[in-house]
């Protein structure tokens, strides 16, 4: 017994001894690492929300009508109007879904650019700093690209017109806050709201699985953290 538990212990220090920590890595590999980690997140949220069904199916992302809308629909789903507010809601979710693709190249780009300086303090950082980092760097590029892509979907169905309609029709339940007033914009910062959550939630899952990262560096990097 005495002897296993020696050896037990030898082998706990053994290990302990290989383990890496974030200090043991060089500037180039945790840089590295962590732009594998986060253009693997990036493309795997583009994926997710830029096909049928990306937003409306998933009830985290799902765009709905804002604010005051919202509790009117609600309101008129009651009193059998429902088939116009899911008609609404349907079209900025294929909008959305229509804009996503658009995002990947940017996002990439940004990654890219990403500094040393950059990359030890995400390392260091929380859960969504990654995100954080791309919402901050990207997110006025990602808004000029979306905005005529949700614009041209909207507008292929008089969208404009249907949402202007209800509003006038809402406006009974409660007064239209500024957010709503313009469905294309709504839409646009829902799309990129739904797009930066997917984004955090890989990140998230690579901080906390490392093995679950796509290349040999990006594994190596949060598995020291």
């Amino acid at each position: 017994m005495i002897r296993f538990a020696t050896l037990c212990a030898g082998l706990a220090l053994s290990a302990s001894a290989f383990a890496l920590s974030l200090a043991d890595l060089s500037q180039q590999d945790a840089s590295g690492g962590l732009k594998d980690a986060l253009t693997q997140g990036a493309k795997v949220a583009v994926q997710q929300l830029g096909k049928p069904g990306g937003f409306s199916s998933n009830p985290d992302v799902r765009i709905e009508l804002p604010g005051n809308l919202g509790k009117a629909a609600k309101t008129m789903k009651m009193m059998g109007m429902g088939a116009q507010v899911e008609q609404l809601e349907a079209t900025m979710n294929k909008a959305a879904e229509a804009a996503v693709p658009q995002a990947q190249a940017l996002l990439v780009d940004a990654v890219k650019k990403m500094t040393v300086q950059d990359a030890k303090s995400i390392l260091s950082g929380p859960d969504d700093a990654a995100t954080q980092y791309l919402n901050k760097t990207s997110r006025d590029q990602l808004r000029a690209k979306f905005l005529p892509i949700v614009k041209q979907a909207t507008d292929k169905v008089g969208l404009a017109q249907q949402y202007n309609s209800f509003a006038g029709q809402a406006a009974s339940f409660g007064v239209v806050d500024a957010k709503s007033a313009n469905v294309e914009n709504y839409v646009t910062e829902e799309a990129l709201d739904g797009l930066f959550k997917m984004i955090a939630e890989q990140e998230a899952s690579i901080r906390q699985n490392p093995a679950g990262a796509a290349t040999s560096l990006a594994k190596k990097v949060f598995g020291a953290l």
